[in-house]
């Protein structure tokens, strides 16, 4: 949607400010409709755990100590890594950098539309299957690619 504004030169078009958040409103959607759910991996949070465990098993244990204690924070690491959650709820949780990035590579998909709200975007989008698979294509892939997870889709 472009509006007339008075400038220097005279008048000109100036285009609507592109808007990330119903960008990131429209993916929370489609998520929700196909029942996306993502097991982010913290290996990193694993690794501390494990050694962690290790370091108190052998201060009270010694050498026994080490290796219960490896064996039990690791046990403790793979229990708590592969939880799911609703995809829509990650969107949510992810830092503004990240919200931007994602949503700029949505943009890309959505940039000939014109839209005055999240809803209208979300209708228009849905009511295309090629659009709604190309944003599903793009945010499985942001998923996957960026955040390390893996995905599953309905109940």
């Amino acid at each position: 949607m472009s509006t007339m504004i008075e400038t220097a030169a005279g008048f000109g078009v100036a285009e609507m400010p592109v808007r990330v958040d119903d960008v990131m409103k429209l993916l929370s959607h489609v998520a929700q409709v196909k029942g996306m759910k993502a097991a982010v991996t913290h290996s990193g949070r694993g690794a501390l755990l494990t050694g962690a465990s290790a370091f108190v098993g052998g201060i009270l244990g010694g050498p026994p100590g080490i290796a219960v204690g490896g064996a039990v924070g690791g046990l403790i690491g793979w229990i708590t890594s592969g939880q799911f959650k609703s995809v829509p709820q990650i969107l949510v949780e992810l830092p503004a950098a990240e919200r931007q990035k994602l949503g700029a590579e949505a943009m890309a998909v959505v940039k000939n539309i014109h839209w005055t709200d999240a809803a209208q975007l979300i209708a228009l989008v849905m009511s295309n299957s090629a659009l709604t698979d190309k944003l599903l294509g793009v945010l499985t892939t942001y998923l996957t690619n960026e955040l390390k997870a893996q995905i599953k889709y309905g109940e």
